[in-house]
């Protein structure tokens, strides 16, 4: 929902940095795959209960995931970049609830909703940007990127506020998860309708 005011707020900074590591010869790939790589410690830290390291590395899994699109718009996308991307992005988006019914089992089932609720969130954005034609649809404010994005309630930016909370208030985990079960159960809504609107 805030993605993209947040990339018009970020972007110029984004860029400027992605200038630097284009510069420098770093790919957009190489970029993603080092985001990945902070998600095992960031698993690790969070199932220990060190949840403000666990923080500090999931913030810096989205700053190298911010990056990596800035080289590749400068370098220009490429499709195994995007799918590239996205693997990474549901890696994170996966491992992370997992991290916090690690750290205590009785968050277990609601980490198994929360869990739930993001893969048919995931289904209801691929599946249209696999089935969609008409990329001017969806990708308004977005910029060129490799597959045709949607909007929700529930998008990148309301998902790390939904981890950092966690972190913040582990003990709440359960209530944090619901509300934001909810909130994808809104965005699938939403995707459903405007996919009934814009597809034969």
């Amino acid at each position: 929902m805030f993605d993209i005011a947040l990339q018009k707020y970020l972007k110029p900074a984004v860029h400027k940095i992605g200038e630097i590591l284009v510069s420098l010869g770093i790919s957009a790939n190489i970029i993603t795959i080092t985001g990945a790589l902070l998600v095992a410690p960031a698993v690790f830290a969070i199932g220990q209960k060190m949840y403000m390291l666990g923080l500090c590395l999931i913030a810096m899994n989205r700053i190298i995931d911010g990056l990596d699109g800035a080289v590749a718009q400068i370098n220009g996308p490429t499709q195994f970049g995007g799918y590239l991307d996205s693997l990474a992005d549901f890696f994170f988006y996966a491992a992370i609830p997992l991290a916090f019914a690690w750290a205590n089992p009785e968050n277990a089932k609601w980490a198994a909703l929360l869990l739930a609720s993001f893969m048919v969130t995931g289904v209801s954005f691929l599946a249209f940007a696999a089935i969609a034609n008409d990329q001017k649809t969806a990708d308004e404010g977005r910029g060129h990127k490799s597959f045709l994005y949607t909007i929700g309630l529930m998008e990148g930016a309301e998902t790390i506020v939904t981890f950092a909370l966690m972190c913040f208030f582990p003990a709440y985990f359960a209530w944090i998860a619901i509300v934001a079960s909810l909130l994808c159960a809104l965005t699938i809504a939403q995707r459903l309708k405007m996919a009934a609107n814009l597809l034969d």
